[in-house]
């Protein structure tokens, strides 16, 4: 058994989703921090930050090398579980724009797998403006399918016939909840039924609090609802519930 499957048990998962219609359109939230939407078989993801490490090092800044292994085997595990004809990768799928380029080849082997027999679409983000160097797929700014939009940064406006439909990323949304006499933080799904902000997937990323003031644009003042990741399910809460940082 090699390195890279050696782990994959660890990160097997379910394939049961919490089903949420944006837009008018039926989509699943999985705990993974992937979104399912079943009747296109497309699979979203959102801000891998592949080879974020290795970026950290080229400035001097050691981190352990395994964000890249550790990501690919959790998107291995959903691709094997959903099996989607279709993957969007919402932006920031690299760290930087040479990221792609210092892929291992160990890495860039498993990453070329998990594209195979399937559509594979790379959403520019503002990590990753170019398009992966020596890899599969199209590359695109933004992409409309039906009642849906995907592009990496949302749009700055709470006008809902504006963002009607909005799938997005880049804000990595995390929420603090106080439960139980004790505080819990977590990466989460947030929305308000015409838009959805989605966790960032990546080992390495962090979370912004959803009531930092960088979510004031994208939602009306707690007229929101959130998700929050959990190992075995998703955890819902409004934002009335929600506490800062």
């Amino acid at each position: 058994m090699s390195a890279l499957t050696s782990h994959l048990t660890e990160f097997a998962i379910a394939p049961v989703c919490h089903d949420l219609q944006i837009n008018g359109e039926t989509v699943g939230l999985h705990e993974s921090g992937i979104l399912w939407w079943p009747d296109q078989s497309v699979l979203v993801v959102s801000d891998l930050h592949l080879e974020k490490a290795s970026s950290y090092a080229r400035r001097g800044l050691m981190l352990p090398p395994y964000d890249t292994g550790i990501t690919l085997e959790r998107l291995s595990s959903a691709i094997e579980t959903f099996d989607p004809a279709c993957v969007i990768s919402l932006g920031d799928s690299f760290h930087d724009p040479d990221g792609s380029d210092r892929l291992p080849p160990v890495y860039r082997a498993m990453l070329t797998s998990l594209q195979l027999n399937r559509e594979w679409i790379w959403v520019t983000g503002n990590h990753d403006p170019i398009a992966p160097v020596r890899l599969c797929g199209e590359t695109v700014d933004e992409l409309t399918i039906g009642p849906l939009t995907f592009r990496h940064e949302p749009l700055q406006k709470t006008d809902r016939s504006v963002i009607a439909g909005e799938i997005c990323g880049h804000l990595h949304p995390a929420a603090r909840v106080r439960r139980y006499g004790r505080s819990i933080r977590r990466s989460c799904f947030a929305t308000d039924g015409y838009r959805l902000v989605m966790p960032a997937f990546g080992a390495l990323t962090g979370g912004l609090n959803v009531n930092d003031t960088a979510f004031h644009l994208v939602f009306r003042r707690l007229q929101f609802s959130v998700f929050m990741l959990g190992n075995d399910r998703l955890y819902p809460f409004s934002a009335s519930r929600l506490i800062g940082d």
